[in-house]
């Protein structure tokens, strides 16, 4: 019996820090994930629930944990713990100001509730960690926190944008999603200007506005963008 309770407990304790990690999870997600069936799972939530964990069931999506209730700290490993020190100093050599910023304050809080001998350990490793590329630490823009922002809240976005070719333009776009490559960060926008999705550095964008208009979500996900868009090359 004890042997067979172990793998649950430890399922439990990972069910219960993916829903507070994610803002809804459906009982899919949480089978695929743990390699059980979607009956085991609706038995797991149960458990919970019954455990005094306040698991709102919204119907036809998915699960949450009630919002404005919090856990106690959750205790990492020494290998968890490492990732993090190992994400805040590549965090550390980005290009965007905002993101080392609340990259360094987000972990700074983690740090607090990690073992006095982890802490150690994190210093410790924080200083024999070291990851090439933008090598005098150059910061290029300071916007990657706002765009975050307005894509989450379907937000328009005003900006002056000075193109590769040094073209100088005002735009109002709906931001969509932001990928990487080659260290720049690059924000992928429906373009109210031209009227399609573009692509624009946002280290080249000069100055940002969020507007206090919102817009309808694009109903396309970032693979069908790729798809569509990147293979003909449309530059802003």
């Amino acid at each position: 019996m004890e042997e067979k309770e172990k793998p649950r407990l430890s399922r439990l304790t990972a069910i219960l820090t993916q829903l507070q990690s994610k803002r809804i999870i459906t009982a899919k997600q949480l089978a695929e994930k743990h390699g059980v069936s979607v009956r085991t799972i609706y038995r797991d939530i149960r458990t919970l629930e019954k455990s005094g964990i306040p698991i709102v069931t919204e119907e036809g999506k998915g699960y949450s944990i009630m919002e404005g209730y919090h856990l106690p700290p959750v205790l990492f490993t020494e290998e968890e713990a490492n990732a993090l020190i190992t994400i805040e100093q590549l965090a550390i050599k980005n290009k965007d100001a905002s993101l080392v910023k609340n990259t360094t304050s987000a972990i700074e809080k983690i740090k607090a509730i990690l073992r006095y001998s982890q802490k150690g350990n994190a210093d410790l490793l924080a200083d024999r960690i070291y990851f090439s590329g933008n090598n005098n630490e150059e910061k290029t823009s300071n916007n990657l926190m706002q765009i975050q922002s307005a894509i989450t809240q379907y937000k328009v976005l005003n900006m002056e944008y000075l193109s590769s070719e040094n073209k100088q333009s005002t735009r109002s776009i709906e931001p969509f999603a932001i990928y990487s490559i080659h260290g720049d960060f690059l924000l992928i926008a429906f373009c109210r200007l031209r009227n399609d999705f573009r692509h624009f550095r946002i280290d080249f964008i000069q100055n940002l506005r969020t507007d206090t208009e919102t817009f309808s979500p694009h109903n396309m996900s970032i693979k069908e963008y790729f798809e569509k868009y990147v293979k003909h090359q449309k530059h802003p």
